[in-house]
């Protein structure tokens, strides 16, 4: 299975829980079986010329349905509390069980302060 990573950006609240529920699909727009697959998730800072910098986050991980594709990631608001840059990038990794590793969706996340402290 080859996977071509999508790109979608979002906002993110300073100081705020930040969670997301993802359906993994093949190229054929059907929803992929994830029984024995792994997702990883990181939120990291970008050099100039590209390279990831800093670490920020891992995002938590919890499989919804495996059988339909469904997981949900998730940011807290003490990792977004860490968030000091306008803008983060992020991506969410598939392992499948045989080790082959697949960038599913990647994009920008930019950081507002929030109402609150």
């Amino acid at each position: 299975m080859a996977i071509i990573a999508g790109t979608k950006d979002f906002d993110v609240a300073r100081r705020s829980d930040f969670p997301l529920t993802l359906t993994f699909k093949g190229g054929d727009g059907n929803a992929l079986n994830l029984t024995g697959y792994t997702v990883d998730a990181e939120v990291y800072s970008q050099t100039p010329d590209g390279f990831r910098d800093v670490k920020y986050a891992d995002w938590s991980i919890a499989y919804i349905s495996r059988s339909t594709g469904v997981v949900d990631i998730a940011l807290t608001d003490t990792q977004t509390t860490t968030f000091n840059k306008h803008e983060l990038k992020y991506d969410v990794q598939l392992t499948q069980p045989d080790g082959k590793k697949f960038q599913y969706i990647k994009g920008t996340l930019y950081i507002n302060e929030g109402y609150s402290e």
